[in-house]
């Protein structure tokens, strides 16, 4: 894998496009950082600012998010019985799918300029693919840039024709009138063209999740397990670990590990030989971003980088407290900016895999072991409880179930990538453990956010084998077996019950959050074994 190269020379002009059905001939393919800053500062890129830190702040519009209600997944002959279809992936007929995508190219062949960014997804040579973006703005070229896998001068010159394009047309609003469009905004994948077409919504990572909403498609199809977690090695042994959890439960700040190396923060795969990341950058999530508590990604934005939708001060300074424009504040940046990476992303197989929950009702212990069957029914489940949103008086926590941590990007049902991680964890002998980065002595409102540099040393104890032969206990409500002696984390807060002022009023949410999990899992119950169906809340 290359190393990012700011100052080589783009290559520009007659790139010939015509394949994809674009006749712009002013083609900037992988332009150089210089080149992509120097275009968005001069005007390309509207309201583009270079921050004090040197990173170029880039405003992603209307949308600060991504769009899953409005991602379709084109059904065809070749791959209708292989997707998982509904709430996830909604059906686009292809006749839909071809007027989005000439609406795309159109746009496209509208503008002066175009970027192309030839890219690989996936560390390993033997499953990467050949990835083709194509767009108009500088900050999705810069975006891609770090997100997808840099090929050398010689790659670059052997790429050939891409596995898998993507038409960025996202200044473009999509047409409602074309069946299956239900708003402006339209992501539509297509697994039969191997190809994804973007209509509506600036937001860069629309891009980054359509790569790997098709690795997700075709890694299980050669029996390769594509996962939605971070990554980390040590630094001696090369075994691996994985950390699973949904936005919020701190997968990339844990994974910037400063005694471990750093193998991604987002997107891997599980082969026969280990661990290799999809991407060749991270995509950090900013709001309240501190040196202090977070300094490889603090130090990491920098040239280079991209932030998206922050506010910066009268001094070019970022403020990272401000969410006047979203919550959902972002910095894109090569994973090389960590100082500790492993690079090419590989490592072997993994001897520990956490899943992270915010458990914002505050009854789940900081820290527990799972069984195997117990491992299976949360990596199926994918629990988390955020926050309520904005609306004036409302406290209570809202649970959110995404299966395999990682629904919106899922393909086939979640039993066949439960499957894969079963296979694997039985294979390796792999420890699973659970870690609630949530909250303690009450849910949101009356408790406190277990403080990270806790949640450090339990996962710190886990690399280290510390917490193998810890004491544990039953939790009576969740089944599973609660640490509860952890080296450097006082003793108090590690049995959740005892941390709050009313046992009472604690019983009676952990039984609330109990029959939350049994409603979701009623849906996955056909698809499991009896052992994993039974391996829940036991109220």
């Amino acid at each position: 894998m290359a190393t990012t190269t700011a100052h080589k020379t783009a290559e520009i002009g007659t790139m010939d496009l015509s394949p994809h059905g674009i006749t712009v001939t002013r083609i900037k393919r992988n332009p150089s950082v210089d080149e992509i800053y120097a275009d968005a500062l001069s005007g390309r890129e509207p309201g583009a600012i270079k921050a004090a830190n040197g990173a170029l702040v880039a405003f992603s519009g209307d949308k600060t998010g991504r769009s899953p209600n409005d991602k379709h997944v084109v059904r065809d002959p070749e791959t209708e019985r292989d997707v998982w279809w509904g709430p996830v992936n909604f059906p686009l007929e292809r006749e839909s799918f071809l007027r989005n995508r000439a609406r795309a190219q159109a746009f496209l062949n509208a503008q002066d300029l175009l970027y192309v960014i030839d890219g690989f997804a996936g560390g390993d040579p033997e499953y990467r693919l050949n990835v083709r973006i194509i767009c108009n703005r500088p900050y999705h070229a810069l975006f891609m840039h770090n997100m997808l896998i840099r090929p050398t001068p010689e790659e670059l010159a052997e790429f050939g024709e891409p596995d898998f394009v993507v038409y960025n047309a996202g200044q473009e609003a999509a047409d409602p009138s074309v069946e299956g469009v239900t708003s402006p905004t339209s992501v539509d994948l297509s697994f039969a063209d191997n190809e994804a077409c973007i209509l509506g919504t600036e937001y860069a990572g629309e891009m980054k999740k359509g790569v790997f909403t098709i690795m997700n498609y075709l890694m299980p199809k050669r029996d390769v397990l594509s996962m939605h977690c971070s990554a980390t090695a040590d630094p001696e042994t090369g075994a691996s670990s994985l950390l699973f959890g949904l936005s919020g439960t701190g997968k990339t700040t844990l994974s910037a590990d400063p005694h471990r190396l750093l193998i991604g923060d987002d997107e891997h795969c599980w082969t026969d030989s280990g661990i290799f990341n999809i991407e060749g950058g991270c995509y950090a999530k900013t709001i309240d971003l501190s040196e202090e508590k977070e300094p490889d990604i603090y130090r990491a934005l920098r040239y280079g980088a991209v932030l998206e939708n922050v506010v910066l001060r009268d001094d070019g300074s970022v403020d990272w407290s401000d969410s006047s424009i979203t919550q959902n504040t972002r910095g894109s940046y090569p994973i090389e900016f960590i100082e500790n990476a492993k690079v090419p992303c590989v490592a072997g197989h993994p001897t520990d895999v956490i899943f992270l929950t915010a458990d914002a009702f505050g009854v789940l212990p900081p820290v527990s072991r799972l069984t195997p069957e117990q491992a299976m029914y949360h990596f199926i489940s994918g629990y988390t409880a955020k926050v309520a949103g904005t609306e004036v008086g409302v406290t209570d926590p809202v649970a959110t179930f995404s299966p395999c941590f990682g629904g919106p990007f899922l393909v086939w049902h979640p039993a066949k990538y439960a499957s894969l991680l079963a296979e694997r964890m039985r294979e390796h002998g792999v420890n699973v453990w659970l870690v609630n980065t949530g909250w303690s002595g009450g849910p949101f409102g009356v408790g406190a956010r277990i403080d990270l540099p806790h949640t450090r040393r339990m996962v710190d104890a886990i690399h280290a084998g510390e917490l193998a032969d810890a004491p544990t206990e039953p939790d009576p409500v969740f089944g599973m077996h609660v640490v509860t002696e952890v080296p450097g984390v006082p003793s108090e807060i590690l049995r959740p019950r005892a941390t709050w002022p009313d046992a009472a009023a604690y019983d009676e949410k952990a039984a609330h959050l109990a029959r939350l999990f049994k409603e979701n899992f009623r849906e996955y119950e056909d698809d499991c074994p009896p052992d994993v169906c039974t391996a829940g809340p036991g109220v």
